[in-house]
């Protein structure tokens, strides 16, 4: 369920309500630079140990059909594998809207996903996302429990870039 209160923060906000609203945006930039510098630590660090990520509805879009993933191990290691040194990506997360409720969040953002063959550039495609994330705090960070990705367009060949 996407963010759309008509308002960014609650009345009486704290500045440790503030760190959170940043810390909560920050898996999200984390969750994009990890893979853009295929740094798996930084990658990993967005996500909690049993999260789960479901590309599904924006690979319908173009025909795919795959499983949503389960566990910290699995998306790291489905995501970064299957891109590792064949595929260049750049990720600009925007928009970002955030509601927290104690050690859980919730946020919402438009992410622009830019994907190129790394031997072919010309073969690319370009998607522009939606994200709705739902978080937990994890110590002093806060880690994406649960992430779904629904394209609102794309251009160029996605099913070149992530299979048919």
């Amino acid at each position: 369920m996407y963010v759309t209160e008509d308002r960014a923060l609650s009345a009486g906000e704290t500045d440790a309500g503030l760190r959170d609203r940043i810390e909560i945006v920050d898996a999200l930039y984390r969750f994009g630079l990890g893979q853009d510098l295929a740094d798996r630590d930084l990658f990993a660090s967005a996500f909690a140990e049993s999260a789960e990520l479901d590309f599904r509805p924006a690979a319908r879009r173009w025909g795919a059909d795959i499983p949503v993933m389960v566990g910290r191990d699995t998306i790291v290691d489905t995501i970064l594998t299957n891109f590792a040194g064949r595929v260049d990506t750049t990720h600009v997360v925007t928009n970002p809207r955030v509601h927290v409720g104690g050690d859980s969040a919730s946020s919402t953002a438009l992410v622009e996903a830019q994907h190129l063959l790394t031997a072919d550039h010309s073969v690319h495609a370009l998607l522009k996302n939606r994200y709705d994330v739902d978080l937990v705090r994890d110590r002093r960070r806060w880690v994406v429990r649960r992430m779904v990705i629904e394209n609102v367009w794309y251009t160029g060949d996605p099913a070149a870039i992530f299979g048919g």
